[in-house]
C-alpha cells in the first residue's frame, strides 16, 4: 500500500493529538499511531485506552488499508523535515519506508489488529455547544481540579447538564469554581464527570470561536466531534461531593478591587511567604487593603498597602496566595468583588462585570493565621 501526503499536514495532525499517548503505557501497541486509509482520507487514531483521539487528513492514495506507526520517532522525523510531499510505502509485513526529497527512512510499523477498539456508542444523547463556550469553560476551571486520586470524584470537570443552561464545576477541596453558560440549547437533562487529561487535550486543539461541537455521552463514555476531530473519553465514575452546601448564602462584607494591581501585589508579597502554605494575611481596614507574608523560618517578611472599595467591619484573613491567584486569572473583568464574613469561613471572588450569557463563582477556603 502507498499513498502521498504533506509533511506540514500531517505532523499538524499528528501533534493534535499526541498528547493522549502516554509515557508510561502498559500495552507496547499504545505507544503508536493507527493509520487507517479509506477513500482518499487518512484517519489516524492516538489512545491510551482511557481517551482516544482521531484526526484525518486527505492523501493521494488508490489504495485503503490500516497500519501502526510508533509514534515518537515519526513525530521525530517530521519535525525534522521541511514541508514537501513524502511519499509513504508499507510492505506486507508492516515495514513502513518513507520517501522524501532527500532520502529514504524506514520504521518498522505493528499489526494494527492489536490496536484496541474505540468504545460502544450505545444509548448515545447529545446535544451541540459552541466550540469558545466549552473552550472558555476548560479556562475558567481546569486549574481547580483536583490531583489526588484518592478522591477521583475530584479529579474532573462536572458537567451539570440542564435544558438551557450547563454547568461547570471544579474543586480540589480548598478552592471551589462554577461556571454557568446560559441561553444554550441543552435539551436534556443529566450530570457527570470528564477527567483533567481530556480536557487539556481539547483546551489546546479547540477553536476559540463560534463553531458548533457535537458532544454526546452514553453512561460511561463522553463524544465530542468537531469538523476532522473526534475525542471519546472515559467518564469518573464516581459520586461528585454536593458543592452546594459550601458555598455561603450570604457574605455581608465585600471589597471591590483592580485584578491586575491585585495579583501582582499577591506575586510580590508571595516571595517572602511559607513555600508550603503560601499564606498570605489580608488585613482590610476602610479603604485600604494590607497584604503581609512571613517565613518565620528564614526570618522573611514582606508588605504591602494598596487601596480598595470595601463594605463591612474591620477583618484580618489568610489565603493561600498561589490559589488566590491562579483564580484572579479565571476573571476577566477590570475589577474583582470578593465577599467575606469572618476569618474562618470561605470567601466567594466575583467578577464585577460578566457577559450576559455566563456566570463566574470561585470559592477559596482560608488559611488559619498564627
Amino acid at each position: 500500500m502507498k499513498f502521498i501526503v504533506s509533511s506540514s499536514a500531517l505532523l499538524k495532525q499528528l501533534q493534535q493529538i499526541s498528547g493522549v499517548i502516554s509515557s508510561n503505557t502498559v500495552l507496547p501497541i499504545l505507544e503508536d499511531f493507527l493509520f487507517e486509509i479509506a477513500d482518499g482520507k487518512l484517519h489516524i487514531v492516538a489512545t491510551d485506552l482511557e481517551t482516544v483521539m482521531r484526526v484525518q487528513i486527505e492523501v493521494k492514495s488508490n489504495e485503503n488499508g490500516r497500519f501502526c506507526v510508533p509514534a515518537k520517532i515519526l513525530l521525530d522525523t517530521l519535525k525534522a523535515l521541511p514541508n514537501q510531499p513524502l511519499t509513504i510505502n508499507i510492505e506486507q509485513n508492516f515495514a513502513i519506508e518513507i520517501t522524501s526529497d532527500n532520502g529514504k527512512y524506514k520504521i518498522m510499523g505493528e499489526n494494527p489488529d492489536n490496536f484496541p477498539k474505540d468504545p460502544s456508542n450505545a444509548g448515545l444523547q447529545g446535544f451541540t455547544l459552541p466550540s469558545n463556550a466549552l473552550l472558555t469553560a476548560i479556562n475558567k476551571t481546569i486549574f481547580a481540579v483536583s490531583t489526588d486520586d484518592l478522591r477521583p470524584a475530584m479529579t474532573g470537570v462536572y458537567f451539570e447538564l440542564n435544558k438551557d443552561e450547563i454547568q461547570f464545576v471544579a474543586t480540589d477541596a480548598h478552592r471551589l469554581v462554577r461556571y454557568k453558560r446560559l441561553n444554550v440549547n441543552i435539551g436534556e437533562t443529566g450530570t457527570f464527570i470528564v477527567p483533567r487529561k481530556p480536557l487539556n487535550v481539547l483546551k489546546n486543539i479547540l477553536p476559540d470561536n463560534d463553531d458548533a461541537l457535537s458532544i454526546s455521552h452514553t453512561a460511561n463514555h463522553l463524544f465530542i466531534e468537531h469538523n476532522d476531530m473526534s475525542l471519546i473519553c472515559r467518564l469518573i465514575d464516581a459520586r461528585f461531593p454536593d458543592y452546594k452546601v459550601v458555598i455561603p448564602a450570604e457574605n455581608p462584607y465585600t471589597l471591590i478591587i483592580n485584578k491586575v494591581s491585585f495579583a501582582a501585589a499577591l506575586r510580590r508579597v508571595n516571595v517572602f511567604a511559607n513555600k508550603s502554605t503560601n499564606l498570605v494575611a489580608l488585613s482590610i481596614t476602610g479603604n485600604e487593603l494590607k497584604l503581609s507574608a512571613q517565613d518565620i523560618d528564614y526570618n522573611f517578611e514582606g508588605n504591602e498597602t494598596m487601596p480598595c472599595q470595601y463594605n463591612g467591619e474591620p477583618l484580618q484573613i489568610g489565603f493561600n496566595a498561589k490559589f488566590l491567584s491562579e483564580m484572579l486569572n479565571a476573571i476577566s473583568s477590570e475589577d474583582v468583588k470578593l465577599e467575606l464574613s469572618t476569618p474562618s469561613k470561605a470567601g466567594l471572588i466575583k467578577p464585577t462585570e460578566q457577559e450576559a450569557d455566563e456566570d463566574l463563582l470561585l470559592l477559596i477556603m482560608p488559611l488559619l493565621i498564627n
